[in-house]
Formats: structure tokens, sequence, C-alpha cells
């Protein structure tokens, strides 16, 4: 399976690990500590059997991460639908093989932790209640590969 990701521009990519941070410091878990190479601030789009093929990915796009919430395990900040986000996301599943999931099961976000346990939510909404909603915009693409756990850049234009 390959994923088809978004990344942010600059100063919103900081922004996130500015609050995986301090959810780290204020004891929480966070991806601030993750080893892997994919860890950066992220929207995943889509996963596929394949991304071969795939025409360029018409970037940048605006991004506003807004609230802060758990989804399933993970604690994650809600990505504005837009759209442009929308119409992007129906155009891959369109073209690639096996996509998920599907345009009406998608719900846009950026994670700060993953396994997450909900009765710490309370604490990490206090942790980061300061923080405005992230304005910024999705810059690059890129595809995670993961069996073979590796990265490649995906074309925008």
């Amino acid at each position: 399976m390959h994923t088809v990701e978004l990344l942010l521009n600059r100063t919103a990519d900081e922004r996130v690990r500015d609050q995986w941070r301090r959810l780290h410091a204020a004891g929480l878990p966070s991806l601030a500590t993750h080893p892997h190479p994919s860890n950066r601030p992220h929207l995943t789009v889509l996963k596929a059997s394949s991304v071969a093929g795939l025409a360029p990915v018409p970037l940048p796009l605006p991004a506003t991460l807004g609230p802060v919430r758990m989804l399933g395990r993970a604690l994650v900040r809600e990505v504005t639908a837009t759209p442009e986000l929308r119409a992007l996301h129906r155009s891959l599943w369109s073209t690639l093989p096996d996509p998920w999931p599907p345009p009406e099961d998608w719900v846009p976000h950026v994670s700060l932790a993953l396994r997450f346990p909900a009765a710490s939510c309370p604490a990490a909404v206090e942790v980061l209640a300061a923080s405005p909603p992230v304005h910024g915009s999705f810059v690059a693409a890129r595809s995670y590969d993961i069996v073979a756990r590796t990265l490649s850049d995906i074309p925008t234009g």
C-alpha cells in the first residue's frame, strides 16, 4: 500500500511541530519523539495499492487546521475540507487502484499523537487552548510505501 500525502508550507509545518513539542513537554503522547524519517506534519489524502503513473498533484492549496479532537485513537487537528481539497481527493480516488477511503468517508486531519488515551484529551485541549487555527498551504506531495517503509516525492503542478 502507498499513501498520497500533502505537506505544509514551512511556517504551518513549524506551528504543528511546536504543538507536538508542547504536548510532549506536558507529559502527553505526541509525534515529537517519533524517530521515523516519515515523521512530518502531513495530510493523508488516501491509500492505494499503487501510485504509479499518478498525474502531478495541483498544488499549492490553502490549508486551515482547526480544532483539536480525537479521531479514533489519534489526537488530531481538523483540516478544513475546502471544495478544492475535496475535488483533489475525488480526483485521486477515481484514478488510483483500490483507493481508501472513499470521498464520503474521508476526514481530513493532521495528526498530533497516535494511540492517544481518550482520557487525556481534555489535558491536551488545555495545553493547546491558546493555539489559534493554523493557516498556511499544502505545497508538496509525497507517497509513503507502507511495506518498504520508504518515501518518494509526487510531482506537483
